[in-house]
């Protein structure tokens, strides 16, 4: 689909919007010095990037080992610059460049930085003033507009001057709770791109606005966006096996500050993110909040051999890990690892968080490989990393959610001992291994898949209120269907001889590896599956689930998609009327989730006699459970608000074999009721039933008290 370049206003000092910097009256009062054609001044130091004003724009950036620094202005595509201009010694205070350029008109030009210094590889430092940086404040990078389209500049990149023109009226953040959230994790291009998606803009964020519905029918209320930050998809362009592949995932970012532009369905010049901003606007107004997966563990310049477009050439010993012979350290698999601990660093992703919640409203972050925050300079852990400890706390943050995906490359895995201050939720990927090898039948998994239902009270202290995101799939790893179709990885079309992507899965392949005419089997993983989002639906803590996986979508055993744009990536949307039984499962189990409370939450220390969680084996009352049990029963009880009971009673069978059971007993004039059971293919109305009844094999049976 080509994109079609708007017609915008005049971007000039006349637009009806108010800079978001006043400046002093007399500005034009000081005397003006005259470079390379243009006039210009001692700008505003407290500001990093590049800010318009009425009558120009201001140049702001900093180096703490340049001896000096060049501003380059670019016209659109030109491969050479038309104007250079040095920044006066006299325009600098400590390490800061600063420089108002009047005359600007932001249509009209590209911007990017050279940057002069030493050069001792060994220390650290690379300055080169060859080459030509972009600016790591940046907040729209050009050279990448249409996806897969080689960057006409190679690898250097170039920044735009933005400015904000979008009016969010009267629209607030949904504030959702952590208990009361039901995150659905998607890719922006992945989701709309394959054609069966029916939509007018495939693959963007236009494209995203118009599922929106169906994200509503489904009942979901957050969506976590897969990385948004500006990457470069040709930076891993290669072929293998007869594909083209590329950086597909987007878990290389070139800059913190700026979306995605291949993510658009139109060229958006010179305004600050409109499209994205109409996504996330109509997500609040649904009552939708959206988070985005952030990657403040590495770059895309990667190590000695990557490319060198940015911070390389900022203070390259400043924003990155290095050992004390210059060389990178690489606790993220990506080649480099960022300094985040250093001030520096610190203070530029404070400023980055703060921006897209300003500036873009968006309602939560998760960290990827978020152990390299809590990095020290020489590698090693920190108690209180003070990142970390300033993100719990920073005051324009305190509503936003904080989630960590708790472990990185290098070993540091942190589930349950991430440094929270109260405020960082976790990736719980106890939860994801232990459901799944208790699904599957592995031996002493019980007590396990107990204690996680519970809400991991094994892993996270008391003192950590709503720490775990449970799931069982995510983009990293098998979908819920292949989880039950493939015991082994089958990544060849990666190009690695399948050596990549993690062997641990604990998938089950239910008797046949890959696809099967046999009905049976057929059936049984769509049980499977039925399984395991019952039990994620209901589990304490926040659940998490994978696009697609609420109508079978497979990625055909690819275990680790990244370089994957293709239909192994993209949702198949004919499957969702194929797989229409499974989807109103995923829909009745989202809504039995939200109409009882005391899955997502301890109400009241218990009801009716019960204590607020107890387990149970095939017989009522069971403290611990044994190595060779394949039964788990889990009571929730609690009193509501209005002063009803909640009492829901979650029976698992991962026994390929039927078993009869007991459930606790009643208060006089109350019974047992069964809401779900996994045996069958839709949801369905059931009765009341009574203290004895029988799980069939391999299926989930959920009842409530009343």
């Amino acid at each position: 689909m080509e994109k079609n370049t708007p017609k915008d206003p005049p971007l000039t000092g006349t637009l009806p919007v108010q800079p978001v910097i006043a400046l002093p009256r007399t500005i034009h009062l000081v005397p003006l010095d005259r470079i390379a054609g243009f006039d210009v001044r001692p700008g505003l130091y407290e500001i990093n990037g590049a800010t318009a004003i009425p009558g120009g724009v201001n140049f702001t950036v900093s180096s703490q080992g340049a001896t000096a620094i060049e501003l380059l202005l670019f016209k659109r595509k030109a491969p050479e610059p038309f104007a250079v201009l040095p920044f006066p010694e006299h325009y600098r205070i400590g390490n800061v460049y600063s420089m108002i350029v009047f005359g600007l008109d932001i249509r009209d030009f590209e911007y990017a930085y050279r940057v002069d210094g030493p050069w001792n590889p060994a220390k650290g430092l690379l300055f080169d003033k060859t080459k030509y940086l972009l600016d790591p404040y940046a907040k729209a990078v050009t050279g990448q507009s249409k996806w897969a389209e080689p960057n006409p500049h190679g690898q250097h990149y170039r920044a735009r001057v933005v400015r904000d023109t979008f009016d969010w009226g009267n629209i607030r953040s949904p504030l959702i709770p952590m208990e009361d959230l039901i995150i659905y994790e998607l890719h922006v291009r992945g989701f709309t791109q394959d054609p069966s998606s029916g939509v007018e803009h495939p693959g963007t964020f236009a494209g995203l606005m118009e599922k929106l519905p169906y994200l509503q029918e489904l009942g979901v209320n957050a969506i976590e966006l897969m990385p948004i930050f500006e990457f470069d998809e040709m930076l891993d362009y290669r072929s293998a096996n007869g594909e083209v592949l590329y950086n597909y995932w987007g878990y290389n970012p070139v800059s913190f500050f700026a979306p995605n532009t291949s993510y658009t369905a139109s060229l958006e010049f010179n305004r600050e993110g409109g499209e994205l901003k109409r996504l996330i606007r109509a997500c609040k107004q649904r009552g939708i909040e959206v988070y985005l997966d952030v990657v403040f563990n590495h770059t895309a310049e990667g190590d000695e051999k990557g490319p060198f477009f940015s911070f390389k050439g900022f203070d390259n010993n400043i924003y990155y890990l290095l050992t004390p012979g210059g060389r990178y350290q690489n606790f993220s698999g990506c080649g480099n690892s960022l300094n985040c601990n250093h001030p520096i660093v610190h203070q530029m992703i404070v400023d980055c968080l703060r921006y897209w919640v300003t500036t873009y409203r968006v309602d939560g972050f998760r960290f990827d490989l978020a152990s390299i925050l809590g990095r020290a300079e020489d590698g090693s852990p920190m108690n209180e990393p003070p990142l970390l400890q300033a993100l719990a706390f920073d005051p324009i943050l305190a509503d936003v959610k904080l989630i960590a995906e708790a472990w990185d490359a290098g070993g540091l895995y942190q589930v349950g001992t991430f440094p929270a201050w109260n405020r960082w939720a976790e990736w719980n990927g106890r939860y994801r291994d232990d459901i799944r090898r208790y699904l599957k039948g592995d031996y002493a998994m019980a007590q396990n898949a107990a204690l996680r239902l519970a809400g991991s009270q094994d892993i996270y202290a008391d003192s950590r209120k709503d720490a775990s995101v449970n799931f069982v799939t995510c983009h990293d790893g098998f979908t819920l269907r292949d989880l039950f179709t493939y015991n082994q990885k089958h990544n060849e079309k990666n190009g690695w001889n399948n050596t990549d992507g993690a062997d641990d899965n604990n998938s089950w392949n239910c008797g046949v590896e890959g696809e099967t005419d046999d009905e049976a089997i057929k059936a049984l993983r769509r049980r499977m599956a039925r399984n395991a989002f019952a039990l994620l639906m209901c589990s304490r803590g926040t659940p998490m689930f994978l696009a697609g996986d609420e109508f079978g979508n497979t990625q055909f055993g690819n275990n680790n998609a990244y370089c994957q744009d293709n239909i192994t990536s993209w949702l198949d949307w004919t499957l969702l009327e194929k797989n229409r039984g499974m989807f109103r499962f995923f829909q009745s189990m989202i809504r039995f989730r939200k109409e009882h409370r005391v899955l997502r939450s301890n109400l009241s220390n218990g009801a009716c006699g019960f204590p607020d969680v107890s387990f149970h084996g095939i017989t009522p009352w069971k403290r611990e459970f044994e190595d060779h049990d394949h039964y788990v029963g889990v009571l929730f009880a609690g009193w509501e608000q209005n002063g009803g009971s909640q009492l829901i009673y979650v029976s698992s069978n991962a026994y390929w074999e039927p078993l009869q059971v007991e459930l606790p007993r009643l208060p006089d004039g109350m019974g047992w009721h069964l809401a779900v059971d996994t045996w069958n293919e839709e949801p369905q109305t059931y009765g009341p039933v009574g203290n004895r009844f029988t799980i069939r094999p391999r299926s989930v049976m959920v009842f409530f008290g009343r």
